[in-house]
């Protein structure tokens, strides 16, 4: 598909230890998790944590009408809240408990329109390390036995204490 995301999500260095735990004994699984379910926007949209493992992260959002334009199409706004908040989940994967994340910028192209069943968002930390991280989301729709890339964003995010 063209993406730069590597299907071998442990080769991100920074802060891991074995399994879900940082080097300092932190468990990221229950901090992405909590992540979650502290953003009330991101509760009333609907989207879901599916997976989550260092530099990486997968959300789901099942599409209900509130997340379509007039034309039954995915609104894209829904796409790109989806691709930025899984991407600062897979960054806070690799960050010390005294760390967050926050987004800078991001840029989304949309590359099909959306419609399906549900949307899937993949996101890989590009080069971790530093005050300023390149997180990349691709965003899928599906529906039967159909999957297909439909929106890529690059998103910048800040490390801060």
């Amino acid at each position: 598909m063209g993406s730069s995301r590597s299907d071998d999500f442990d080769t991100i260095p920074r802060f891991i230890g074995k399994g879900a735990m940082t080097t300092d004994g932190t468990n990221f699984q229950a901090t992405v998790a909590r992540l979650f379910k502290d953003a009330a926007f991101i509760t009333d949209v609907g989207i879901h944590l599916i997976s989550v493992g260092p530099g990486r992260c997968e959300t789901q959002l099942v599409l209900m009408p509130k997340h379509l334009q007039q034309d039954e199409c995915v609104h894209p706004g829904a796409m790109a809240t989806m691709a930025e908040h899984t991407a600062i989940a897979a960054l806070t994967t690799l960050l010390s408990p005294k760390e967050h994340a926050s987004t800078v910028e991001f840029k989304i192209n949309f590359l099909f329109p959306a419609q399906g069943k549900c949307l899937r968002c993949r996101s890989q930390v590009l080069k971790p390390g530093g005050k300023i991280v390149s997180v990349e989301s691709e965003v899928y729709i599906l529906g039967g036995d159909m999957t297909r890339l439909v929106a890529k964003a690059l998103c910048t995010l800040v490390v801060s204490p």
